[in-house]
């Protein structure tokens, strides 16, 4: 069993954003805004997530990587708790996982501009691989429910982007 001395919340996190996001690996649950809270009480760690959305079948998974990782480093006693709300939004995947998702090959979620004149979001999607925006919809989902699918004219390069919630 792990001294609770020995170990901080920070120390925690470091150990958590060590785990990948099993549907976007390029970026950790910690950098995705997943892990919400890190608490340490007597010899418990307690680790409060919330999903990306309700029905993410990711989650499971992601509970037995934190399980792994925290016995692997000594602690017993471990609690996850998940909760819904507030829900989880993109804006709380940080800016440098951001770009990380770029670099990955996946277009960073990104605002939406309201046209008060035509009353519709207008949304120009940048191609990660050449950063150009003559980029077409082709699939309102991709690999996930999460991120849709995109073409580049430019580059001639499918892509996928991670849609704001």
């Amino acid at each position: 069993m792990v001294e609770i001395t020995s170990h901080t919340v920070e120390s925690i996190r470091e150990l958590l954003s060590t785990i990948k996001d099993p549907e976007v690996p390029a970026i950790s649950i910690v950098e995705l805004g997943i892990v919400r809270d890190v608490q340490l009480w007597e010899n418990v760690v307690t680790i409060i997530i919330t999903p990306t959305y309700s029905g993410c079948p990711a989650m499971k998974m992601i509970e037995d990587e934190i399980r792994s990782v925290l016995t692997k480093n000594g602690f017993s006693m471990i609690a996850i708790k998940t909760i819904f709300s507030p829900a989880w939004t993109t804006d709380w995947i940080s800016e440098p996982a951001k770009l990380k998702l770029k670099n990955y090959g996946i277009a960073p979620p990104q605002s939406i501009v309201q046209s008060p004149l035509l009353q519709i979001e207008i949304l120009k999607i940048v191609c990660p691989n050449c950063n150009s925006n003559d980029t077409k919809l082709k699939s309102e989902f991709g690999s996930t429910s999460c991120k849709s699918f995109y073409y580049c004219h430019s580059c001639s390069q499918p892509f996928e982007y991670f849609k704001p919630f």
